[in-house]
């Protein structure tokens, strides 16, 4: 009878709500376990409760003799054309999704891409907010930053400064090498390890140019190489050491 099998398709539902939720809370409590992004956590527990309670629904249209076929080939066919309409936003979905699985980069640390450059500020299902360097909000969709290279500069611990300095080629090499090798390992900022070097890279035109080596907290790196920078004009002056620049030369014609 009718009022029968309406009663036992409530009953599928009813049963099969309260399962679904308990299947997603659970899971939910797995991928909070295994120390996964909450932004994820809740989006696959919404996504696997959505899936169980379609289910559920179709059990119970069956049980009333409601053919379910005709509904998923409709389903099909809506989910299609949406996939098709929304293929640039699915792409930027698929690519939070890997971006907050593999955490190439988290918020608050400053990264650089093919997009642009700054220190993230929120990382979307959709696109990655960041703030730039000069103070700027920039929006980029997460297709453009996971299709590419991924520079994170707030990942590791330490970096390494270069410095190089160009010197006259009747200046003593030895002298200059020394000098600078000095100053750097006198830096506050400077780590004693991995050791400072300084060694000639090039043999230009009209300098040699010697390279400076160092490792800093990641912290510290910009203080240290602006400091070094300076730092190295000062004492390379004060030992007549001369740092080469190009020279114009203007020749006057007249009648």
């Amino acid at each position: 009878p009718w009022g029968i099998r309406l009663s036992i398709a409530i009953a599928i539902f009813v049963i099969g709500r309260w399962v679904s939720l308990w299947l997603s809370g659970v899971l939910r409590k797995f991928m909070t376990r295994s120390d996964m992004d909450e932004m994820l956590v809740n989006f696959l527990g919404s996504i696997a409760y959505t899936v169980l309670i379609l289910v559920v629904i179709m059990a119970a249209l069956d049980h009333l003799g409601i053919k379910t076929t005709s509904l998923l080939a409709v389903f099909g066919a809506a989910g299609l054309a949406i996939g098709l309409a929304l293929k640039d936003s699915l792409a930027n979905f698929s690519s939070g999704v890997m971006i907050i699985l593999f955490r190439p980069f988290k918020v608050g640390d400053f990264i650089e891409t093919g997009a642009g450059s700054g220190t993230v500020q929120e990382i979307g299902m959709f696109m990655t907010r960041m703030r730039t360097s000069q103070g700027l909000f920039v929006a980029v969709p997460n297709s453009k930053i996971w299709s590419d290279s991924i520079t994170n500069y707030s990942r590791l611990p330490t970096r390494r400064i270069d410095l190089v300095v160009g010197i006259s080629y009747d200046d003593d090499i030895d002298k200059a090498r020394a000098l600078i090798l000095q100053l750097a390992k006198g830096k506050e900022q400077v780590l004693d390890a991995p050791e400072p070097v300084v060694n000639v890279t090039n043999l230009g035109d009209s300098s040699v140019d010697l390279e400076l080596r160092a490792w800093a907290k990641r912290q510290d790196y910009w203080e240290a190489k602006w400091g070094l920078t300076r730092d190295v004009k000062y004492a390379l002056d004060k030992a007549s050491i001369s740092i080469p620049y190009p020279h114009v030369q203007v020749v006057r014609t007249g009648a």
